[in-house]
């Protein structure tokens, strides 16, 4: 439906602009005059093309968003006023035009969460769902206060995950980097050196100048065989089942399996936890929280739970029988179900395993240190051990 851009003044004389959906200007007055608006111009808006250029809306960008909204509206301004002025002062221009047009949808008559759920790549159902239970509920600015700490805190966690895995992840691939290196252009050397002195080398520096040449001789095939394996577990990402194993594996990881699984249970208890206390139904929130906990494996025990409270079991029999979630959670939920304070339990098991995550993380980087030295130490060493010992025997043939 096309969007008309309108001016005019109340029955005040106070000046009004805005923009409404409709079939036709004579229709865009009509419902005007209704709301008691002395119109003076309506004019279409022209469509805009839009062109992305691979700038998305961050989860900053977002957060930052939700959090000015909530406090411009507690302070008083409208919301489409509210709208504007953020779609002013964004320094995202997709996501300036992305708030425009929620401002626009909400001008034409639309409810803020049907506007916000236009663009679902920015705004997820739990986002649409808590801002709908806000609106209905009367209490937006609370709700959006509510979006706004549970972004802030799961952003938060996201960044400890992350940074936990860079340092390793970069030193990791600088090591292979160096062994391919060294492989590729200084043993060749070595090996050339070896071949016309024609003296017996040991059996590991036969080894590592075999390998070299192998690797030499089929770089296009390792290059091409990274780049196959980079695009099969992107499209294995795609389909549900492949997926779920891709995730099964995760968790079972030594080290990086235990903290994968507290970052997921802190994320299932915060997302749960704030729906709940948004007044969104248990079965609703369990539905939302499945689509947004990043792991299909505790995904698909989220889902045995919402078949279980359907036909008339508790949350926690099935979230038991999956053998996902650790029996200290199983049973705080279990109190917090009997005791009619679910929400504020389920906020102290994410609070909880925040505290886990940071451990975790501690221990991950003290941990993965040393083993990432280690690691070097044996290829980088081991490379050089293997083309020292012909020098030092060829040095022991000239000086006899």
């Amino acid at each position: 439906m096309p969007v008309f851009e309108y001016s005019g003044k109340t029955l005040t004389g106070t000046p009004v602009t805005g923009f409404i959906e409709g079939k036709n200007v004579e229709e865009v007055r009509r419902f005007l005059r209704k709301q008691k608006i002395i119109v003076s111009s309506v004019k279409r808006k022209p469509r805009e093309i839009r062109i992305s250029i691979g700038v998305g809306v961050s989860g900053q960008d977002l957060s930052r968003f939700t959090r000015q909204l909530a406090t411009m509206i507690e302070a008083g301004l409208p919301l489409v006023q509210s709208l504007t002025i953020l779609a002013e002062q964004s320094t995202n221009r997709r996501f300036a035009k992305i708030i425009a047009d929620v401002r626009d949808s909400v001008s034409a008559g639309n409810t803020f969460a049907a506007a916000l759920g236009r663009h679902k790549r920015v705004f997820d159902d739990l986002y649409v769902s808590m801002v709908e239970a806000g609106e209905i509920g009367g209490a937006l600015e609370i709700i959006l206060k509510r979006l706004a700490d549970y972004r802030e805190k799961t952003d938060a966690l996201k960044r400890k995950v992350k940074g936990a895995l860079v340092y390793p992840t970069v030193i990791f691939l600088a090591a292979i980097g160096m062994a391919w290196f060294m492989l590729t252009f200084i043993i060749p050397v070595f090996a050339k050196l070896f071949t016309e002195t024609g003296s017996q080398l040991p059996g590991i520096t036969r080894f590592v100048i075999s390998l070299s040449a192998f690797m030499k001789k089929n770089i296009p095939a390792f290059i091409v065989l990274i780049i196959l394996l980079a695009a099969g577990y992107r499209i294995g990402n795609r389909d549900p089942r492949i997926r779920k194993i891709f995730d099964q594996a995760k968790l079972r990881l030594p080290i990086f399996g235990d903290l994968i699984r507290k970052t997921a249970i802190s994320r299932f208890s915060r997302t749960l936890g704030t729906l709940l206390q948004s007044g969104v139904n248990i079965v609703d929130a369990l539905t939302i929280t499945a689509r947004s906990t990043g792991n299909l494996v505790v995904s698909d025990a989220i889902k045995k739970a919402v078949l279980g409270i359907s036909e008339g079991e508790t949350i926690t029999t099935p979230l038991k029988e999956t053998g996902v979630f650790p029996p200290m959670v199983v049973q705080m939920i279990s109190v917090g179900e009997k005791t009619g304070s679910l929400d504020s339990m389920l906020g102290k098991i994410a609070q909880f395993y925040d505290e886990e995550v940071d451990a975790a993380v501690a221990t991950l980087t003290s941990l993965i240190e040393p083993i990432v030295i280690m690691f070097i130490g044996v290829i980088v060493g081991g490379l050089l051990i293997a083309m020292y010992l012909p020098l030092f025997d060829i040095v022991g043939q000239i000086k006899g």
